[in-house]
């Protein structure tokens, strides 16, 4: 298994893992309606674009030359500067729990590391079961968060942190 960092040419990639994964993780958790919102919200061409020029990092993990997951992190911001966010960390549904996650959690926290992070930060969802993916690996729940992103439609999440 190998780690790319993707660029703008690989936006094609992450919609199509993001379209194959998303009903998978979120399907009992949210509804169709909203579901298909946020995939055109988060993962547009536009809202990608937007977001790696933002200084999200998008990388992808590939096996026998098929991406099968990907993740995204960032510094959080300019005042926060050892703070970085996880975004984004998503397998195939088929293969989770083969230590791809893993994988890609290990290079986001190494290459945060490597840029002067300390804490890693990321939101999930109060009812997904990765949830238990980020407590084994050490994260803490700092606080509740409920994010209007429009059409009527929440984010009911909770902030997580890990001292790096």
């Amino acid at each position: 298994m190998q780690i790319k960092k993707a660029c703008l040419q690989d936006i094609a990639t992450i919609q199509q893992l993001a379209e194959l994964i998303w009903p998978e993780a979120y399907g009992e958790i949210i509804s169709a309606a909203q579901l298909r919102y946020m995939l055109h919200l988060i993962y547009s061409e536009t809202a990608l674009t937007t977001q790696i020029e933002k200084g999200h990092q998008f990388i992808l993990a590939i096996e026998n030359n098929i991406p099968i997951g990907f993740a995204s992190f960032s510094q959080k911001n300019d005042i926060e500067s050892n703070t970085f966010r996880l975004h984004k960390i998503y397998v195939l549904p088929n293969i989770q729990t083969k230590g791809i996650g893993s994988f890609l959690f290990s290079y986001v926290c190494s290459e945060s590391i490597k840029h002067g992070a300390n804490l890693l930060e990321l939101n999930v969802n109060k009812y997904n079961p990765a949830m238990q993916f980020y407590l084994k690996k050490g994260f803490t729940v700092l606080r509740d968060e409920v994010i209007d992103i429009g059409e009527g439609y929440v984010m009911d999440d909770y902030v997580m942190v890990l001292a790096l």
